[in-house]
């Protein structure tokens, strides 16, 4: 039965394996992406303020995708980012993007977040449908830096 919860200390390297194969099965470039970020290998370790947290999809002991809330880097409004959403091939399509985005939502409002903003890349477009049926909407230009340079598209939705 699949579950969605907050990342635990154990998820560390079962996690940065489902991201990393995510990855490379989109044909993400490794440099300018979370591909190259050093946290992938210490979720756990990331997100342990108050003000943010990652969520993991799992099935059993195998986890099979994730998704986490931050607040957005060098940027000075009230706005958070989703970060690092990834999902096995074998559960997309199936609800569960929708589930761990809206439990990410429900986090950032807890949290005190106005906004929520992403980037991801041009070919991804099941994902940006996925973004937009959630209420993302496309802006112009990156807010902040996140240092993936290598992510053109840029997404806000309003809390």
């Amino acid at each position: 039965m699949l579950q969605i919860r907050p990342v635990e200390l154990q998820d560390n390297s079962k996690l940065a394996e489902t991201i990393r194969t995510v990855l490379i099965e989109l044909g993400v470039p490794k440099v300018g992406t979370a591909y190259a970020d050093t946290s992938l290998d210490f979720m756990f370790e990331t997100y342990r303020a108050s003000n943010e947290s990652y969520f993991v999809i799992t099935d059993g002991d195998r986890i099979i995708g994730g998704a986490g809330i931050a607040p957005l880097a060098n940027y000075e409004g009230n706005t958070c980012e989703l970060q690092k959403m990834y999902l096995l091939a074998e559960v997309r399509g199936l609800g569960y993007g929708m589930q761990l985005i809206q439990t990410c939502l429900d986090f950032a409002l807890a949290a005190g977040f106005e906004d929520v903003y992403l980037e991801t890349m041009p070919y991804m477009k099941n994902a940006q449908k996925l973004y937009a049926k959630a209420g993302f909407e496309y802006i112009d230009a990156p807010l902040g830096n996140t240092g993936h340079s290598a992510c053109p598209i840029y997404m806000l939705r309003k809390l």
